[in-house]
């Protein structure tokens, strides 16, 4: 009986495999003449043929299922790491903006908020033409602050329960609440002569509140709660001729560091292990992300039938497990990271616990629209 149930199971599982690698895609539509992309294989997982041949990780995969069908295993994928997490800061309700974060809030002074946080970890350029301060003890307590000439805050984000309001929004709201409670999100932004429509995708909306910018970002696989948050001034947002931010080498970097902050901000939420930066996988990641904003396509594989795996073998990386997720048209790495977020294939490579490495390699194309690419490893 038993080479019958496994016979059964190894059709599923090739069935299943199939699926994983050839299936769904996702495609956004996007703001006002602006497309928004977001699709994978279903997820771009694979173990390396020259390490471990897919045959046979099938056939342990069998194997592995029939001894946890006789109760004699358990899921690696349920284990947790053993960290310690730093304790969460006391929090206070905002004292003259209707948001704070961290107990910081728009038009405090710079020397304020580090002698609250510390240091930054990162200073990188964002959209707006100026830097994203990343504050986190490893990636705990995690916030972004932008500041203006004057040292002011002009700008936060968080992605953890840092978050305190006026109105009571809090991370533990849904969006329903949310737009029950605020006034109706903005259906557009106006840049010079151009109105920017705002994607009604249900996964963000945003707010004008005290003439700022509040974007809310919801969680569709945690029934919609309120996953995150950004705040921008409406100094900060009118700096921003255009909707995407002007190309440079500054904010390609600036976005790629930015969106390996933000996946390991949301895995230490979901008490993960963070993930280390891989500088020999970044320059496959970038050329990727350069060829497709070059040649007009997105996908995958590339237009001379090469996969992301083919395409890390060329450049002699090593790997025993390798994913790739792919965006574009997204105007920053914070919409790209929390657009990825809400597709289910993507979700699960950002926060599988075999993934090790990360590196992300960004490119722009003629309309300045970034194409991220980000590759997971374990070596």
């Amino acid at each position: 009986m038993l080479p019958k149930v496994r016979h059964i199971i190894a059709l599923l599982l090739v069935a299943g495999a199939l699926w994983h690698f050839y299936g769904e895609t996702f495609n956004h539509s996007g703001i006002a003449g602006v497309y928004e992309d977001i699709r994978s294989d279903v997820n771009g997982i694979k173990e390396n043929p020259k390490v471990i041949r897919t045959v046979d990780y099938l056939n342990t995969e069998i194997q592995l299922l029939i001894r946890k069908l006789k109760g004699n295993i358990e899921d690696s994928e349920s284990e947790q790491p053993n960290q310690v997490a730093p304790e969460k800061p006391q929090l206070d309700g905002p004292t003259e903006q209707p948001f704070s974060i961290h107990n910081i809030e728009l038009n405090d002074n710079r020397s304020d908020v580090e002698q609250q946080v510390g240091q930054a970890k990162r200073s990188s350029l964002n959209e707006y033409g100026v830097d994203w301060a990343a504050y986190h003890e490893n990636y705990h307590n995690f916030l972004m602050v932008a500041y203006n000439e004057q040292d002011k805050v002009v700008g936060l984000y968080t992605n953890q329960d840092l978050l305190t309001s006026t109105e009571g929004i809090s991370f533990n709201d849904t969006r329903d609440s949310v737009l029950s409670t605020l006034n109706e999100p903005l259906e557009s932004i106006r840049k010079g002569f151009v109105n920017y429509q705002i994607q009604n995708n249900q996964e963000y909306d945003t707010f004008q509140i005290n003439k700022n910018y509040v974007t809310i970002f919801y969680d569709k696989h945690e029934n919609s709660t309120v996953t995150a948050i950004q705040i921008i001034s409406d100094e900060l947002e009118k700096q921003k001729e255009n909707y995407f931010g002007d190309p440079s080498d500054e904010l390609k970097e600036g976005f790629e560091y930015q969106l390996f902050d933000l996946t390991n901000s949301t895995r230490v939420n979901h008490n993960l292990s963070t993930l280390t930066w891989d500088e020999s996988v970044r320059a496959t990641a970038r050329d990727h992300s350069t060829d497709m904003a070059d040649n007009n396509y997105f996908g995958h594989t590339n237009l001379e039938g090469q996969s992301p795996f083919d395409r890390m073998t060329e450049d002699n990386i090593s790997y025993r497990m390798a994913g790739e997720n792919l965006a574009a048209g997204l105007s920053s790495s914070i919409f790209a990271h929390e657009g990825l977020m809400n597709s289910l294939g993507h979700r699960e490579s950002k926060l599988k616990t075999g993934f090790e490495l990360l590196a992300v390699g960004v490119a722009f194309n003629e309309e300045s629209q970034p194409f991220y690419t980000e590759t997971f490893l374990t070596k």
